[in-house]
């Protein structure tokens, strides 16, 4: 950096990202120009969440007791975990102070999520955070939508259409974290998305069960395995994929009870061919999203964990061909964009959207009453 900078003046924002895999947080460093010119990454960063820390936010997905001091103490190991991130990104910029920083967003992680019901519940300690990393921090940034008749979710496609929209083509941006939703960048520049259905989730629960590992790494295991038919059919047969958008979802629905409900008529099915059939749950609900509501779409790229399985990648493409969908299936990468960094950006340019009082959120994706200012501010 070479001059200082009033926080005020500053166009420099933190975004922080631990989504439904509970893998751990990914931070971005960037720079937002308020008139809307092109942003600039200047860091990212990577913080892992221990085995006990994963297991302690799982836990928190359903009812069980103490309930309340549970979730304060993950809510305060969160925040540590988001400071340190915080910390490594200020780190990678020589001479940058935490006063130069105009705010940090911290979605904090989701472990309830009921809108129909008139709440999402996502743990976090913002002020903590503050105190921790001396910077603003905005955070609740789904009630808002959800306090005016909204799912909250996804908050996504509005930095989809302003950071990947071209305007004549019809492009589709994929996020498959632990659960996958859809951006339609339409040609005539409205955009529309939702939750299609499970991303990674189940197939990081099935692998853990039987492998003890945390996912399936390239989806080499699900590779090794045959898709079963019926079971891929009992699967599909859910209301949430029936349901016409704006809708979301998450682990209150997709969790493994409901797939060991799912597989109790399929017993004999083995568990590497299970995860062959979990892989093409994933690409087969993605598939009949985008066909169905964005047929003339012309690429379609894919950020979030599930990018980097070439197995759900290349089912994925396969499915869509089978529907006459002709469009390429990329990563973001291909656009200069990282797919573990989307997401975490987002959240960025949503802190940019509070700190300016202008609206994050978009009515005809969420199905709000109208556009509305995210967050909740905690100063440092």
């Amino acid at each position: 950096m070479n001059s200082p900078l009033s926080k005020l003046d500053s166009n420099l924002y933190i975004g922080l990202m631990s989504g439904t895999s509970l893998d751990g947080v990914d931070g971005v460093l960037v720079e937002l120009p308020q008139d809307g010119g092109a942003m600039r990454m200047l860091a990212s960063a990577y913080q892992a969440f221990s085995a006990a820390l994963r297991l302690d936010a799982m836990a928190l997905q359903q009812t069980g007791d103490n309930e309340i001091f549970r979730e304060a103490m993950l809510a305060n190991t969160l925040a540590e975990h988001y400071a340190a991130c915080v910390a490594e990104l200020l780190r990678q910029v020589p001479g940058l102070t935490p006063q130069q920083v105009r705010a940090v967003a911290a979605h904090g992680q989701t472990i309830r999520h009921r809108p129909e019901l008139g709440f999402t519940r996502q743990t976090n300690n913002p002020a903590l955070l503050a105190e921790l990393c001396g910077i603003d921090v905005v955070a609740d940034l789904r009630s808002r939508d959800v306090a005016a008749g909204g799912q909250g979710a996804p908050l996504v496609p509005a930095f989809h259409r302003a950071l990947f929209g071209v305007a004549g083509q019809c492009r589709v941006v994929v996020n498959i974290g632990g659960i996958s939703n859809i951006s339609i960048l339409h040609a005539d520049g409205h955009t529309t998305g939702f939750d299609t259905g499970p991303g990674n989730v189940l197939m990081d629960a099935w692998i853990a069960r039987h492998q003890a590992k945390a996912y399936d790494a390239n989806g080499e295991w699900a590779a090794q395995g045959q898709v079963d038919a019926g079971l891929l059919a009992s699967l599909c047969d859910e209301e949430f994929l029936r349901q016409l958008p704006p809708k979301s979802t998450g682990r209150d629905l997709f969790r493994p009870d409901w797939l060991q409900q799912k597989l109790a008529a399929f017993s004999s099915v083995s568990a590497v061919d299970i995860q062959a059939t979990l892989c093409a749950f994933t690409a087969v609900t993605l598939a009949d999203a985008i066909s169905r509501h964005a047929a003339d779409v012309s690429a379609v790229y894919v950020c979030g964990g599930g990018a980097y399985n070439a197995s759900l990648m290349r089912q994925l493409a396969q499915q869509l061909q089978q529907r006459a969908c002709d469009a390429s299936v990329e990563s973001t990468a291909a656009l200069g964009v990282s797919p573990s960094h989307v997401e975490a950006l987002a959240f960025a340019w949503l802190a940019q959207r509070f700190t300016l009082r202008q609206p994050g959120n978009l009515p005809e994706v969420t199905g709000a009453r109208g556009l509305r200012i995210l967050g909740a501010l905690y100063p440092a």
